[in-house]
């Protein structure tokens, strides 16, 4: 994993944290944030990083990583995480939250209460960051007709070449229902029965000749800049900030996309839990996050930031009433408890 040092000011003792409802301990610890890297990191950098160290004499360490619960088990295990706060994905968040790997969120040293947040968003251990979200993505400039459902990415004969798609059960086995005809909203009740899952498994045995895995974000980005692949499911903000910084011309397709929430959590172990609080309140400011959308188009988790995001950056949001329709939320009560055993099948299956 790549660490980068920023912010290198001294800390500052008994620095009190401007309009926020708590005073920074005397001794602050220095704060290592875990994200996931990418232009993604860069405008949380930006956004909440730089100037939180600005405002309140914090030296944040920042490292990435792919996701997964298990590399958090092992910061705790380890009895001293080098890690403090990590953004997690909504079923490592439950999935951690059991475990006990997490501390349980302080809400009264944040200026916002849990009503404040959107659906979701503030649980006992986590803070929603990001509403993002999972679609086919394409390269405009490389297809004469642009697809429009899962069953397209399908289609080897009219749009001929390589796919590609996150290894894991996860994501793949609803696009997979959906792109052998199962509507959006009857997705999860059909892999809730054995005969979804190995539906879902057979019509993935039908990309298998054409198809290449991705684990980090960046990498969809890369294979499709390179013609390495004609689709891919890509994350949308990614793709979005792609365009922007980049100049790609990169398209996604929203229905039948997969929207779930990002959340801060704070490791078990870290040593300043009240200056962990502090950069999770600065972070949840309406108006901080509404600077989002403009960088990376990600939707914001508390409800007073929607009057702040310009209306220039609305259409490219996974939370834009037009995009949600044909999508599907993320269920993460049934990741959480298929995910061991779907994982396993998955790794069968793609050995094979």
């Amino acid at each position: 994993m790549v660490s980068r040092f920023i912010a290198t000011a001294a800390l500052a003792a008994g620095v009190a944290s401007a309009g926020i409802g708590l005073t920074m301990p005397a001794s602050a610890e220095d704060l290592t944030i875990t994200s996931w890297g990418g232009t993604y990191q860069d405008a949380q950098r930006a956004i909440y990083f730089e100037p939180f160290t600005k405002e309140h004499g914090v030296n944040i360490v920042e490292d990435e990583y792919n996701g997964g619960v298990g590399v958090l088990r092992a910061q705790v295990m380890g009895g001293a995480p080098t890690w403090n706060i990590i953004q997690v994905e909504a079923e490592d968040l439950v999935l951690g939250c059991e475990e006990g790997l997490y501390v349980p969120i302080k809400y009264d040293l944040l200026d916002y209460a849990q009503d404040d947040f959107i659906k979701g968003a503030a649980t006992e251990c986590g803070v929603g960051t990001i509403v993002w979200s999972t679609q086919i993505g394409y390269d405009a400039g490389r297809v004469d007709v642009a697809p429009q459902s899962w069953a397209d990415f399908w289609d080897t004969e009219k749009w001929p070449g390589t796919r590609a798609l996150r290894r894991g059960p996860k994501y793949n086995l609803e696009f997979a229902l959906m792109a052998d005809g199962v509507a959006a909203a009857e997705v999860y009740g059909m892999l809730r029965t054995e005969e979804g899952v190995e539906r879902a498994f057979k019509k993935l045995d039908e990309l298998r000749d054409n198809l290449i895995w991705w684990e980090a974000g960046a990498q969809p980005l890369q294979m499709l800049a390179a013609g390495e692949v004609v689709m891919t499911s890509i994350y949308n903000g990614r793709m979005t900030g792609s365009n922007r910084a980049e100049g790609t011309n990169f398209a996604g397709v929203w229905p039948g996309s997969i929207y779930a929430i990002d959340s801060w959590v704070i490791l078990e172990g870290t040593p300043s839990v009240e200056t962990a609080h502090a950069f999770i309140n600065f972070a949840s400011d309406p108006k901080r996050q509404a600077l989002m959308p403009e960088h990376v188009a990600y939707g914001t988790t508390i409800k007073a930031a929607t009057e702040f995001v310009p209306e220039e950056y609305v259409a490219d949001l996974p939370t834009t009433p037009t995009n949600l329709e044909g999508a599907i939320e993320l269920d993460t009560e049934f990741w959480v408890e298929n995910s061991e055993r779907l994982t396993e099948q998955f790794d069968r299956w793609s050995a094979r």
